[in-house]
């Protein structure tokens, strides 16, 4: 499971990067650097890096990068994106439709993709929901600590896990791997873990190839029509209806 400090840049670092590359002036329509303020990337151009310490990043249809990174604030794209990493530490991260990107990781904010998105390898949230639209392809694991999780009819090679999130593995889905509820720790301070049980959904025609650990107490709905691996820490409630019922 990810931790609050793991696979980030600190931002002094990145601010001393920042600076370095600021006074020097970005390589033409290769690399756009700033400390304060917004990168916009225009559509259909092909960039090398992007990053920002204050600020957010904004991506036009088709473009293509290597990697979009900024400290205090959100990246967003239009549709067709091709990028290799993005992250960021506050703000979340929204991709369009058809997005192509290897890794995908924040830690105070949520991920979004738009239909038939396709990332290499994983994507990772430490305090934020990961939702992924219809059609889409993750080559490793979706995890988050504090953060629902959500997929419509996309395939993960990996695993699913999350802490205290809610889980909804959703109609024509298909997990390759596993699916884990983990104990909270005192290792995630400070992010907040509140006392709820999650509510874990394994929808229509829903697949999870691999096991089912639940670590902690929660409320487990799937579907007639799904197929899971075994199942321990949890009694499922079988339901045949489209959507699970609501407590």
């Amino acid at each position: 499971m990810i931790r609050a400090h793991a696979r980030f840049r600190s931002a002094p670092l990145l601010l001393a990067v920042g600076l370095a590359l600021a006074t020097g002036g970005a390589l033409a329509q290769e690399d756009i650097s700033k400390v304060n303020g917004g990168v916009s990337a225009e559509a259909g151009q092909a960039y090398r890096d992007l990053s920002t310490v204050n600020g957010g990043i904004r991506i036009g249809d088709g473009a293509t990068l290597r990697n979009a990174e900024t400290v205090n604030g959100g990246i967003r794209s239009g549709d067709g994106l091709q990028a290799e990493d993005m992250e960021t530490v506050n703000g979340g991260i929204t991709l369009g439709a058809r997005a192509q990107v290897e890794t995908l990781t924040t830690v105070n904010g949520g991920i979004r993709l738009g239909t038939d998105a396709r990332v290499g390898r994983h994507i990772e949230s430490v305090s934020g929901g990961v939702f992924v639209d219809r059609g889409g392809r993750v080559g490793g694991n979706v995890g988050t600590v504090n953060g629902a999780i959500g997929l419509v009819g996309t395939e993960v090679a990996g695993d699913v896990k999350t802490v205290n999130g809610d889980v909804t593995i959703g109609a024509g889905s298909r997990v390759r791997g596993g699916l884990t509820i983990d104990k909270p720790s005192s290792n995630w301070f400070p992010v907040t873990i509140n006392r709820r049980n999650p509510r874990v959904v394994i929808g229509p025609d829903a697949v999870v190839d691999g096991p089912l650990e639940f670590k902690r107490e929660v409320t487990l709905y799937v579907h007639t029509s799904a197929r899971t691996g075994a199942i321990t820490g949890a009694t499922p409630i079988s339901y045949d209806t489209p959507r699970a019922p609501q407590e």
